[in-house]
């Protein structure tokens, strides 16, 4: 009667580890391909560059006026400024690593 009873029970056990059991290499998996990537360095120390390289980048669109600049992320820093004057105006951002990345220009529409 104990063996009868054992069976089911051993049979739960592993239909409930079977769906463990794929979840833990999904993981295993996940968790190897972050530690490949490795940990990001911070830049904070490179604000300072980030400024000026993205002031390079905008100046070929008229007058930079640097508006904020900040950390996003621990290697990504963000400028965001105008370039340009009168009706030329335009915002930019400006993402930057250890050189700029990404820079986006948006036309200044005036309030109606």
């Amino acid at each position: 009667m104990r063996r009868i009873l054992l069976i089911p029970a051993a049979l739960g056990l592993v239909t409930t580890l079977g769906g463990c059991l794929p979840m833990m290499a999904v993981s295993a998996v996940s968790m190897a391909a972050n530690s490949a990537r490795g940990t990001p360095v911070s830049n904070a120390n490179l604000a300072p560059t980030a400024r000026e390289a993205c002031t390079k980048v905008a100046a070929a669109h008229g007058a930079v006026h640097i508006i904020d600049v900040q950390q996003a992320k621990v290697n990504r820093i963000i400028v965001w400024g105008t370039a340009g004057e009168g009706a030329q105006k335009q915002s930019f951002e400006c993402h930057f690593g250890t050189a700029v990345i990404a820079f986006k220009l948006r036309p200044i529409t005036p309030a109606r």
